[in-house]
């Protein structure tokens, strides 16, 4: 019991201070023994270990860079093949257009022709060339083309039709 109200006596304030001094003494000590190892080209596991972890960083540090040149390379990369992939786009949906228009250009001055020629055609074939003639011209408006081959071929097929109108078919 002596030994705890020994304890109890002890000036706390001083011991603070002196453990602070012993603790930079130490620091003192080992900072001069790790200079004086480093000097005669000795190498310590904990300065091995300190050194690999600079390595590491370093390491780690260029192939973040070579990653980010890399990934700025792609992106370049891929925005070119992008601009391409559009660029073909387009010319295919040109083509797949002026296919249509042709091909309705076709249907229109060939039944067109088979009027002409007096050939006989039935009801259902004027309204569908009609209706083929209806969007024509919805393709050309969205395209931003003008007409100009099947005018005079839908003037003669409507001529036609309404003469077989009044006749009777």
């Amino acid at each position: 019991m002596n030994e705890i109200i020994e304890l109890t006596k002890i000036d706390y304030v001083s011991v603070l201070p002196a453990a602070v001094a012993i603790l930079a003494g130490t620091k003192a000590i080992l900072s001069l023994l790790e200079s004086f190892v480093e000097k005669l080209g000795l190498e310590t596991k904990w300065m091995r270990q300190r050194r690999e972890e600079h390595e590491l960083l370093i390491r780690t540090s260029q192939n973040l860079t070579a990653l980010q040149t890399q990934h700025e390379h792609d992106m370049q990369k891929s925005d070119r093949r992008d601009e391409k992939i559009s660029a073909d786009i387009k010319k295919l949906t040109r083509m797949f257009v002026d296919k249509e228009i042709d091909d309705m250009r076709w249907e229109i001055n060939n039944f067109a022709t088979k009027v002409s020629e007096g050939k006989p055609c039935n009801k259902d074939s004027f309204k569908h060339c009609i209706h083929i003639y209806e969007k024509y011209e919805q393709i050309l408006s969205e395209n931003g083309l003008e007409n100009g081959e099947v005018e005079i071929s839908m003037e003669l097929i409507n001529d036609a039709y309404m003469r077989k109108m009044r006749e009777g078919f």
